[in-house]
């Protein structure tokens, strides 16, 4: 039993199998997957596609790079599909990227708090997207009572005092393809570390495949890959591991699974 908490299914790169992708994903026994939206026609093409499937939810949100886009519109919109469509289960991507600065900083931060306290006022966890930015992500996570609505560290890059601190906030942390990297640094420790409860999988399909498919196209069927490493580090067994972090994935987007 697994859970991909983090996918862009509705990508160009899924256009012409994408039946095919979920199919294998099941017969890996993923039991969900989360399929992301990151500003205005990804926040409508992931409820659409949502609505397809049984077993794929949607968030919707703006993400750092596309901040800068952002209208009034997009907020308005957002925020009605979160309080009106029984498929949007939080909201996000959002955060902050100062690696490639493609919005302006200050942008990025006005724009990740406004989400913030929409996802308060609609009631629903929220995905954080964070890269070389951990110190000011956390302040803002701290300010704006993230902890209220309760959310996940997406595809976690930072150490374990990192995580440490974002665990103190209330959020879960979510481990992508990189933690099987031989490159991994930081991950396999973080790994070892997070609370079992506090600890769910992800793909961030169609990027970062795990070993062996790095490379090539990631797809939600690899989720299991991922999860098969983190019990080799935490000592566990792999369908133990993917049996509470579905239950933890479960409980973070407030679905009942059948």
């Amino acid at each position: 039993m697994l859970f991909d908490t983090h996918a862009h299914l509705h990508f160009p790169d899924f256009a012409d199998d994408l039946d095919a992708v979920l199919e294998r994903a099941r017969a890996e026994g993923v039991r969900g997957m989360v399929t992301i939206g990151t500003d205005r026609e990804t926040n409508r093409a992931v409820v659409e596609l949502a609505g397809r499937w049984p077993d794929v939810w949607a968030t919707v949100g703006i993400h750092p790079h596309d901040a800068a886009e952002a209208t009034e519109a997009d907020f308005e919109e957002m925020e009605g599909l979160a309080r009106s469509e029984a498929k949007v289960v939080g909201l996000g991507e959002m955060g902050l990227d100062f690696f490639r600065n493609l919005s302006p900083r200050d942008v990025q931060e006005s724009v990740f708090r406004r989400q913030l306290v929409m996802a308060r006022a609609v009631a629903k966890p929220v995905v954080i997207h964070c890269r070389d930015a951990h110190a000011e992500t956390l302040a803002i996570l701290r300010d704006e009572k993230a902890g209220e609505t309760g959310g996940v560290m997406h595809c976690f890059s930072g150490d374990v005092e990192v995580a440490r601190r974002c665990l103190d906030l209330g959020l879960l942390i979510s481990l992508a393809g990189p933690v099987t990297y031989k490159n991994a640094r930081a991950l396999p420790d973080v790994a070892r570390f997070v609370p079992a409860d506090h600890l769910v999988v992800e793909t961030d399909c169609p990027y970062l495949p795990p070993t062996p498919h790095r490379g090539k196209r990631n797809e939600p069927a690899y989720v299991a890959l991922t999860a098969a490493r983190i019990a080799e580090l935490r000592n566990v067994d792999a369908a133990e591991l993917g049996e509470v972090t579905t239950r933890n994935a479960a409980r973070l987007f407030r679905l009942r699974l059948d």
